[in-house]
């Protein structure tokens, strides 16, 4: 066994395996700031954020980009920290708890009765580096549970776009989390005006 082994070493080496450089991978926090914190209502309604489905190919912590001919291509040594649809949900359930629209926002499993339920789907989350730009897009519904029967109160795709001064991954993290932090804007002006 070990003669084989030492037969093989001249062979990897004339390969250039032994050559390449270690790269490790980065992982990048996908963490969502909102611009200012309102208190809670405190005799508001209850929302309950559920758990947001990640779309076609949303489901790796990759960086993605939207290359010229429509193809998707997921970094391999750039990538989130964790999954992109769990960390959106966590982001949209504080931006939502800090808005001052609702006395709490929760999670499923919570003892809390919710008044409101807000499901979702993560629907992009790349950049475009040809147009320089990110783009983040989320799909929402919101459905009120108390009363007769649940009742639809909105159904919104709601996208954005944020551009992008360079080509590097920290720009490209940048700009995808600005556009993301747009989307929850949109989500948070979208259950105002339902309420």
């Amino acid at each position: 066994m070990k003669r084989r082994a030492l037969l093989l070493l001249p062979v990897l080496a004339g390969c250039g395996l032994t050559d390449r450089p270690y790269v490790e991978r980065r992982q990048w926090p996908l963490q969502i700031g909102r611009p200012a914190t309102l208190p809670a209502r405190t005799a508001g309604r209850v929302l309950e954020v559920r758990t947001l489905r990640a779309g076609p190919g949303l489901d790796v912590r990759g960086l993605q980009e939207l290359q010229p001919d429509g193809s998707i291509r997921t970094g391999f040594y750039e990538e989130w920290a964790v999954a992109p649809a769990q960390a959106v949900e966590d982001a949209l359930r504080r931006w939502l708890a800090d808005s001052g629209l609702f006395a709490a926002v929760t999670a499923p499993g919570s003892r809390a009765v919710p008044d409101i339920v807000v499901e979702g789907e993560l629907t992009a989350l790349w950049t475009e580096p040809a147009s320089k730009l990110a783009h983040a897009a989320l799909a929402v519904t919101a459905i009120a549970q108390r009363g007769d029967a649940p009742r639809v109160l909105l159904q919104r795709n709601l996208i954005a776009t944020a551009a992008l001064p360079g080509n590097d991954p920290q720009v490209a993290v940048q700009g995808m989390i600005a556009a993301l932090s747009v989307v929850l804007a949109q989500t948070e002006a979208a259950l105002r005006a339902t309420l």
